[in-house]
């Protein structure tokens, strides 16, 4: 394939100059927040909301702005300062501001808007609000500098700070030992992934010498096919880190320890997307390898069949929004995996994911606070005439995520399945096929969710809160409401805005190239075919789970025994044992025999050796003890030994 036509990058002006505050108004929130503590606690969490709203308000003009330009000045570069400069590596602290990264620019600080303002009302009472404000603050602020930075090293400094951030605030609930838990293991998870970002990024500047976007793309012809591979890999090594991708995808659900408001920004509309960023970002690179291309959809089949599966047998409510999130990631990645004809797609998905997803979990977060944060499906039933306002927005956010026609899913996720089907004879049959099988599970899935939390028998009125009172489920309040309804909205238009006319992939085209339109190939479902196999998955799915959840009474405990494929999957598929088998246990054995190697062998020479200098000294000290006739009789048996040797040496 040949590489991409790169547009001319031209220095950002007008509105664009100040694209610097699109971080360090958050940044600054962050900041004043950390540092004033608890004097600022009463109205923290308003800086916390205006200063993510004023970044929106920024980004949304130099948007307006960079459409009014024709579409070759569309790709522009900020350059703040020099930032590294050692020997011949020179790295711009800089700004790309481009369609792709606009586009993130939009949906971080639109739905980041939204769900801080969400959060005001969720973390009314909680203590630790102004830090929870602070700590979501500096996401965000990590998460604009990772799409805004014009080379790889600034990417790679938003991608930790992202990291940390997310280890903050999974963790929020200090007091918890799971939230700790669940902290540390997608910290530690994360890290792997961005070993392989970091090795992709030494490999960049040990062959081209530079970590420019622009330099690197431009010159990405030049290296040579192996390196190329290795870097498409690595690449995507990181990305499956951040978006919880197989096989590490294991630290996603746990994550659902931090606040609802956490799910919604980080696990559903920002931090998961960073992968599916990455690689769209790297579509040069990818260009070159149809090696790298197949992996990367590989991958993403996998991923969105384990999270498909994993889903159909959990009762927490979060927990099937994450895996849920696990699998459309899925879905994304597969799309940018199919290269030009896909980018686009992937993105498209990527946004309409970002309105849907982030209005269930801000749903599921409203159903949690009217159940004293209950996420357990089989005690909630029949809320739907107590939270009308809640009740309506979570269905349109389920019916755009399983692709209920003309919503929003359905112009998206059925493009990507589409175009996997186009991708060749046994790939399109594999791809397409696992995509659609996907869509039927995501139907049974979110259909037994929504049938066990809204409809039904109300299994509340029986039980008692954790705290020891009865439940009263209620609607929330408007700060939470205005935000979901406003989400709704986007779940029922925003895919049929984004793709009438191919809006969203011409207007990415100076990032992504022209989107290559799907050609069908030989032994593969045609064009009009595709679309009613997918809606017809998904109606299969949901009479499914209306047969088996909506005529069945929802038993409130869980069976005692089970079949082995609902065993498996609450067990998450094994990923944690096969993680513990295959990584952790022979990194404890080779700890082990590294300490052992240095107790024994390393610090065993180091003491033995002080050991016998130690004795030999002892007993050469015995022969000083100071008398003369000691010291005369020595030279004398000396003298004669010496006398000795001599005479036997001359009679030899």
């Amino acid at each position: 394939m040949p590489p991409t036509e790169l547009p001319e990058i031209g220095a950002a002006t007008g509105v664009a100059s100040l694209a610097w505050l699109l971080f360090v108004l958050p940044a600054l929130g962050a900041l004043v927040l950390f540092v004033l503590g608890r004097r600022a606690d009463r109205w923290g969490h308003w800086l916390g909301v205006l200063t993510v709203v004023a970044s929106f308000v920024v980004g949304l003009l130099i948007f307006l702005e960079t459409t009014g330009l024709p579409e070759a000045q569309r790709s522009r570069e900020l350059s703040l300062f020099q930032w590294i400069g050692v020997a011949g590596l020179h790295v711009d602290f800089g700004l790309r501001l481009d369609p792709l990264s606009l586009t993130f620019v939009l949906l971080i600080t639109g739905v980041g808007s939204l769900i801080h303002i969400y959060s005001t009302g969720y973390m009314g009472h909680d203590p630790g609000r102004r830090r929870f404000f602070a700590q979501l603050n500096l996401f965000v602020a990590a998460m604009l500098v990772l799409v805004l930075g014009n080379n790889f090293v600034m990417l790679y400094l938003g991608w930790e700070g992202v990291g940390l951030a997310s280890y903050l605030l999974i963790g929020f609930y200090q007091d918890r030992p799971s939230a700790a838990t669940a902290a540390k293991k997608a910290f530690i998870m994360n890290r792997v992934g961005d070993v392989g970002l970091a090795i992709a990024i030494f490999l960049l500047w040990t062959n081209l010498g530079t970590v420019q976007y622009t330099e690197v793309f431009a010159r990405a012809g030049e290296l040579s096919p192996g390196v190329i591979v290795a870097i498409a890999v690595m690449l995507l090594l990181g990305a499956c880190g951040k978006s919880g991708q197989f096989p590490l995808q294991a630290w996603l659900p746990d994550a659902m320890e931090g606040p609802t408001p956490v799910s919604a920004l980080i696990h559903a509309a920002t931090m998961v997307t960073a992968g599916v960023y990455l690689i769209a970002r790297a579509n040069p690179i990818y260009n070159l390898t149809e090696t790298g291309r197949l992996v990367v959809a590989l991958i993403g089949v996998i991923t969105l069949l384990i999270g498909a599966i994993i889903g159909c047998a959990y009762d927490d409510i979060k927990k099937v929004l994450a895996y849920s999130t696990v699998s459309q990631i899925g879905y994304m990645i597969l799309a940018v995996g199919l290269g030009p004809a896909g980018y686009a797609l992937g993105i498209v998905h990527l946004l309409t994911h970002g309105f849907f997803k982030a209005g269930l979990f801000l749903g599921a977060g409203s159903v949690m606070h009217a159940m004293n944060d209950n996420v357990d499906m089989r005690h909630y039933g029949g809320l739907f005439k107590h939270m009308k306002i809640t009740s309506i927005t979570f269905l349109l956010g389920y019916l755009a995520l399983i692709g209920f026609p003309f919503l929003s899913g359905y112009f998206s996720k059925d493009a990507i399945i589409e175009a996997a089907f186009d991708t060749g004879s046994w790939q399109g049959w594999v791809f397409g096929g696992a995509a659609t099988l996907a869509a039927g599970l995501t139907a049974f899935y979110m259909t037994r969710l929504v049938l066990m939390t809204f409809f039904g028998e109300e299994r509340w009125k029986d039980l008692k809160s954790p705290d020891g009172h009865d439940y009263h489920p209620h609607e929330s309040p408007a700060s939470m409401t205005v935000p979901m309804i406003l989400l709704a909205v986007g779940s029922v238009f925003a895919g049929f805005v984004l793709t009438n006319g191919e809006l969203l992939a011409h207007w990415l085209t100076p990032s992504l190239g022209e989107l290559q339109e799907p050609e069908a190939s030989a032994g593969t479902l045609p064009h009009t075919i595709v679309p009613w196999v997918v809606v017809g998955f998904s109606a299969l799915g949901a009479l499914i789970a209306y047969l088996v959840v909506g005529r069945r009474p929802t038993p409130v405990e869980r069976p005692a025994t089970v079949s082995w494929p609902v065993r498996a999957a609450r067990r998450d598929l094994y990923a944690n044992a096969i993680n513990e088998a295959l990584f952790e246990k022979p990194g404890l054995a080779l700890t082990a025999g590294f300490v052992a190697t240095d107790d024994r062998g390393v610090d065993g020479l180091v003491n033995g050796t002080g050991s016998v200098l130690t004795g030999s000294s002892g007993v050469l000290r015995k022969l000083q003890t100071g008398f003369v006739r000691s010291y005369a009789l020595s030279m004398l048996g000396g003298s004669l030994l010496v006398v000795v040797a001599l005479l036997a040496v001359r009679f030899a």
